[in-house]
């Protein structure tokens, strides 16, 4: 019986320590392995790159940062986004977005919504609250609170929901604060977990930009990387204006074709494609057609241009600065803005912190200062402060 007893001890004891190496180091694992910054930035800038660069107010328009188990404030040496590497960008304005589901398996050509799905396990090892675990509409709501107590805990990092607030963040930049306004948005509704009264629920709880879909369809229609092809259902008709009347900024990030299509001809707002790139200058599954990018550039939407190799077909800045001149010569310096997906599972060439390289890169790819300005942050800032509510 002894013997039985000091077996059952050790047993547990193993067992105790691989849970807590787990809870410990898995987090930073998962993430070290997700996202990476790997890539030829190129040659260091310029003396006026940077002094063009330190004049910038620039901002993106996506970053899945809330995801992951760190602080937000402080200093990481793992993924891509954080205050401090924010700040040594020089950077103005950053969209977190709150991702909810990810199938197994995920691809860019097709993905079953009945897939096991990946953010359970993270959220699990993560430590998310109970209610996170059968509820995509409690992990949305997880993540925003956890902006919101961020945002308390520094003076640098302000959340913004209205213009009147964005207004007060560059004003204090204006003056030499080193602040930045972060937005939240939806990485996909079916946080709204089938329910059109959650929309008002997260517009409440900060969120101000809604994307459609994800890598799957869901209950308000087809994904780009889903199985059906299909437009808007019934209910996604009902989500979108409910989302338009409330002045929510919609993202067309992932949806089908069909569906872009169907929400152009459903409201008048102009729309946003927060992480993309641009078909015609790289033909990969994860872009939508050249046509459609046109349909919501000549109503005054925002495309965001993506860092990663998929969407630009590069792993160097060099790539990303290659689909924005094609974004502005084939659409128009005011439709173009940055669309990084850091923190998105995604490798990129730079973090935050490297910004300066893209200025010098735009600058080396032939843009002038006023088209640097503008794709840099000046076109996603006009269009915050055209579509954001007037206040709270």
């Amino acid at each position: 019986m002894a013997i039985i007893r000091s077996l059952l001890v050790i047993i547990t004891l193993a067992m105790t320590a691989l849970l807590a190496a787990i809870y410990i180091m898995g987090p930073g694992l998962l993430e070290n392995a997700q996202n990476k910054v790997e890539g030829d930035k190129g040659p260091a800038p310029s003396p006026e790159a940077l002094e063009l660069h330190a004049s910038l107010d620039i901002a993106d328009l996506h970053a899945d940062t809330l995801l992951w188990y760190r602080s937000l404030i402080e200093r990481s040496d793992r993924g891509q986004v954080d205050l401090p590497r924010m700040i040594d960008g020089n950077m103005a304005v950053q969209m977190l977005t709150t991702v909810t589901k990810s199938p197994s398996g995920q691809n860019y050509d097709s993905n079953s919504a009945d897939a096991g799905d990946t953010i359970t396990l993270l959220a699990m090892v993560q430590r998310w609250p109970l209610a996170t675990r059968d509820s995509l509409f409690a992990r949305a709501v997880y993540q925003a609170e956890r902006l919101h107590k961020f945002a308390s805990q520094s003076n640098a990092l302000e959340l913004v929901t209205s213009s009147e607030e964005l207004k007060q963040v560059l004003k204090a930049r204006e003056g030499g604060s080193q602040v930045v306004a972060a937005l939240l948005g939806t990485e996909g509704s079916h946080a709204l977990d089938g329910d059109l009264a959650n929309i008002q629920q997260l517009y409440d709880a900060g969120f101000r930009m809604m994307s459609l879909q994800h890598f799957f369809d869901n209950k308000l229609g087809g994904s780009l990387h889903g199985e059906s092809n299909a437009g808007l259902t019934e209910f996604g008709r009902r989500a979108v204006v409910e989302m338009d009347a409330l002045g929510i900024m919609i993202d067309v990030s992932h949806s089908s074709p069909q569906v872009v299509d169907d929400v152009l001809n459903l409201i008048d707002s102009p729309l946003i494609v927060s992480h993309t790139g641009f078909k015609g200058h790289c033909d990969r599954k994860r872009n939508i057609s050249d046509a459609l990018i046109a349909r919501i550039a000549e109503r005054g939407g925002l495309i965001g241009v993506g860092f990663w190799s998929e969407a630009v077909c590069g792993e160097d800045v060099a790539a990303i600065a290659d689909a924005i001149a094609y974004g502005i010569n084939t659409f128009g310096v005011d439709a173009v803005a940055l669309g990084s997906d850091w923190d998105g599972a995604v490798t990129t060439p730079i973090d935050a912190s490297d910004l300066a390289y893209l200025t010098s890169a735009l600058i080396n790819r032939g843009l002038n200062p006023e088209e640097v300005r503008a794709v840099m942050g000046g076109n996603t800032i006009r269009y915050f402060l055209e579509h954001l509510p007037d206040t709270d």
